[in-house]
């Protein structure tokens, strides 16, 4: 089995992405949209792409991806985020990370390294690469990337605003492979349509039949401004009479639009 996810190697995608393959099978790209894209083509048999941090929120890159593309949802990993500051030495000028790394650490830099400029990257692990080539520049990234090559040093540890920083990856698949057990459901609905009260009438169903939802967020569709698909996380599986009878109802609302089943899956905890 191949898997793309977020490199180059030593990103938290990667970390991820070892729940699921060997390193060996594990290749990268730079960009999300890009692995979302090769999924849906065959190209790869699975992808391992973030969606959500607990202090950063949503990674919108994923939401629109998903939206863009026919994908499956297999699986949901959780990670826990510890980032450290990595180095040469401490006489750097630069501290270069992706940019939720460098957000979710604002106020130990602010605080710490207040003249530093801060340089977003595609990944931790491209900081951790920039910063073992010039010794003008720090990078955040796990602990441990400071072991995987020479010269870097670990100058402080658990450096993010809040100990309980996590990072929720899903791994993905062709739509083929969609699967209607697990605990867990992601849909997307584009209505289509906007007027008062069409958002109430879209979770109603499901407050209706004790769902939980665990998450509703809107993006922009890309058709025309103030025009919006929803990204809707619930706490059932699409094997349960509930579940359809909620999404049937749903679907009968956004007839001039459409509702994306991406599937039902279970979660875990990988550190």
């Amino acid at each position: 089995m191949n898997v793309l996810t977020l490199g180059p190697s030593g990103t938290y995608s990667h970390r991820a992405a070892g729940a699921i393959a060997d390193d060996e099978d594990i290749d990268f790209s730079e960009s999300v949209t890009a692995i979302v894209e090769s999924v849906a083509n065959g190209d790869y048999d699975r992808g391992v792409v973030p969606v959500e941090n607990s202090i950063e929120g949503s990674v919108t890159e994923s939401l629109d991806a998903f939206a863009n593309y026919d994908v499956a949802v297999l699986r949901e990993i959780i990670t826990p985020i510890r980032h450290a500051l990595l180095a040469q030495n401490e006489e750097f000028e630069t501290v270069a990370s992706h940019a939720q790394a460098l957000a979710q650490c604002r106020e130990f830099l602010e605080d710490h390294y207040p003249g530093a400029e801060l340089e977003a990257v595609a990944s931790t692990a491209r900081g951790v690469q920039r910063a073992r080539e010039d010794p003008s520049i720090a990078a955040i990234g796990h602990p441990a990337n400071a072991e995987n090559g020479a010269p870097l040093s670990v100058l402080a540890e658990d450096i993010q605003d809040r100990s309980s920083n996590a990072t929720r990856f899903l791994v993905v698949a062709p739509a083929e492979e969609r699967t209607e057990a697990g605990s867990k459901t992601s849909f997307i609905v584009y209505p289509s349509e906007d007027r008062p009260g069409l958002l109430l009438e879209m979770l109603e169903p499901f407050a209706e039949r004790d769902i939980n939802l665990t998450r509703v967020e809107s993006r922009p569709s890309g058709e025309r401004l103030g025009d919006y698909v929803f990204h809707i996380d619930i706490a059932a599986g699409l094997y349960e009479d509930r579940t359809q009878d909620a999404l049937a109802a749903v679907e009968d609302l956004t007839a001039d639009g459409w509702v994306r089943r991406l599937g039902s899956y279970d979660s875990e905890t990988v550190v």
